[in-house]
């Protein structure tokens, strides 16, 4: 069996598991059921994707989203892992293909919606295929105290139970309470689970409650400061998707809509359209929910409050996914408790439920509703009362939420006396020093051109966060690369190659600036020197007052190190 930390570098490039990563990769090695409940981008695929490459066999992963399917299918591929899907929009032809190659080991994770467990054809692969482990994602699906209830989730113990050999079964969500963590493990029938809970904060997320006379104004007003993100706006209603995106184009923002009243073409397009950032905002209905990938979403606005902590926590923590800051705004008013309270009593009965079940749904409503009017009409920590709710103790300010340290923009109401006494939390860590922005904005530029040319979302090819990794680094060689959080060998091997491209061209134009370089400003040639030798000799004279070592001018000039070698010789008897 690979070694687990041999995979974790190789694909995904990481040196270590994050918290809760390899307790519950562990348990599914060894055949045990786990339960992982872990934020939004804490890496809770790592959980199952690792195993998945260690144990002989396919992984099937249980999945509820089209589009979240495609999205990690694409990530794992450019990760050099063999992985498909099966939902709707595969031929009856495409589906037989993809089973027939998973049963022949072509592939080592398989996704498939719960809905697709229950047809012949899949039931008769499973009856033959070497199934590793069973994942099933955004398990809180499965509880009817959950938001996002699924009934085709409650048939999925049945499967597994339909199987002749049962594989370890994990079940991974991000927003999970108590009641719904123990409805996971009854009703998925999870044996003795190895059990993690990392936490619900997201450290890197702002939060921030407005209560404008103008909604409209202040979104616009919003978008124009995030200007350089791309981000996602939440309405209640498919009327405000229309009534919203139509304003916001008409005021010349790069505006998208997303409801289950379109067409699956035009949700398809405008969906690759926000991933591949050629629209910087998508405003959305919760159908625009579970499985949005994108690692680079700068804020989420919601329009109008939701109805539950549970489906704001879920909605808005789909911005920061990359680790960077990112803002979560959420515009109030006592008009959206009417607007809520108005569609739970209008809301369609779900037919598998008995009536005590119904009344028991419609009871759980009201509590999560209470409890978000709540969060919005708080004074204390914003980012308290959320954690709260999911049974996370805090103490004092959390230094990071409007109610904490004031509005990021000074245009709404001060912080209150309470809290505004805590210090505020210091600013996360910047991986690239400003004077390797430049550099930056260059490996940005390349990634762009790749991701037009593969097909694939830019942060497929490599996120945000470990671009920064490399421009800080400017690694020249395949082991300074592989040293990058983030960088695993196959995309190594895949983008090396590209990445140096951008490096050299950097480090030619800022040679003081090379890794080794001395801090000292490089000195113009004389006009004799310049006039004798050119501009290549004007280039080899900075590099040389950089303080740069010969390999480092090797690389940058593009010449062996006998060469450079023989021009520091010549330069010393001139």
């Amino acid at each position: 069996m690979p070694d687990k930390k041999e995979i974790l570098k190789k694909y995904f490039g990481y040196d270590a598991f994050r918290e809760g990563q390899e307790q519950l990769t562990d348990a599914l090695l060894l055949g045990r059921d786990a339960l992982g409940v872990m934020p939004t981008g804490a890496g809770k695929s790592i959980c199952y994707q690792v195993p998945a490459m260690a144990m002989p066999g396919v992984a099937l992963v249980i999945s509820p989203l089209i589009s979240l399917m495609k999205d990690q299918v694409n990530a794992l591929k450019q990760a050099g892992i063999p992985a498909a899907f099966l939902n709707s929009t595969l031929s009856p032809r495409q589906m037989e293909l993809a089973m027939e190659r998973a049963y022949a080991g072509q592939y080592r994770l398989i996704y498939a919606a719960p809905e697709r467990l229950l047809t012949p054809s899949f039931q008769r692969f499973a009856a033959q295929a070497p199934i590793s482990l069973i994942a099933v994602d955004e398990a809180h699906c499965v509880s009817q105290w959950g938001q996002d209830f699924r009934p085709d989730y409650l048939r999925i113990a049945g499967f597994v139970d339909s199987l002749p050999k049962r594989p370890p079964v994990g079940a991974f969500t991000a927003t999970a309470t108590q009641q719904v963590r123990a409805d996971i493990v009854r009703l998925l029938g999870l044996r003795d689970p190895v059990a993690v809970t990392t936490g619900f904060d997201r450290e890197n997320l702002f939060w921030e409650v407005l209560t404008p006379k103008n909604r409209y104004a202040a979104l616009a007003q919003l978008l124009r400061r995030f200007a350089d993100r791309s981000g996602i706006v939440y309405c209640n209603s498919r009327k405000n998707v229309e009534s919203v995106t139509e304003k916001l184009c008409a005021d010349g923002f790069a505006a998208v809509r997303y409801h289950a009243g379109l067409s699956e073409e035009e949700r398809r397009r405008n969906q690759e359209d926000f991933q591949f950032d050629r629209s910087t905002v998508m405003v959305a209905t919760n159908a625009f929910g579970m499985g949005i990938d994108k690692s680079n979403v700068g804020f989420v606005i919601h329009y109008n409050m939701p109805r539950s902590i549970e489906a704001y926590y879920q909605e808005a923590g789909r911005a920061g996914r990359d680790g960077e800051e990112a803002d979560c705004v959420l515009l109030y008013s006592r008009q959206d408790i009417m607007a809520a309270r108005y569609l739970m009593e209008h809301a369609d009965p779900n037919p598998e439920l008995s009536e005590e079940a119904r009344e028991a749904v419609r009871r759980g409503d009201i509590l999560r509703l209470n409890r978000m009017i709540r969060y919005c009409e708080t004074t204390k920590c914003l980012r308290a009362e959320l954690l709260s709710y999911f049974g996370q103790r805090t103490e004092g300010a959390c230094g990071f939420c409007a109610n904490c340290v004031g509005h990021r923009f000074g245009d709404a109401q001060a912080a209150s006396a309470e809290t505004r006494k805590k210090p505020v939390k210091a600013p996360l860590p910047q991986e690239c020093p400003p004077e390797m922005e430049d550099l930056l904005v260059r490996l940005k530029a390349r990634r762009t051109a790749l991701s037009r040319s593969l097909g694939v979302p830019a942060y497929v090819i490599l996120d945000d966060k470990t671009l920064r990794g490399i421009a800080a680094a400017a690694p020249r060689t395949r082991e300074e690369l592989l040293q990058i959080k983030g960088m695993g060998e196959i995309k190594a091997d895949r983008y090396g190659k590209e990445i140096f491209s951008v490096v050299r061209e950097f480090l030619r134009a800022h040679p003081e600036l090379a890794p080794g370089a001395e801090a000292a400003p490089p000195a113009a040639p004389s006009r004799d020197a310049a006039d004798k030798d050119g501009e290549a000799d004007d280039m080899f004279l900075r590099c040389v007052r950089a303080g740069l070592t010969v390999s480092q001018m090797s690389v940058i000039l593009g010449k062996s190190t006998e060469e450079i070698e023989r021009l520091l010789r010549e330069t010393k008897t001139r």
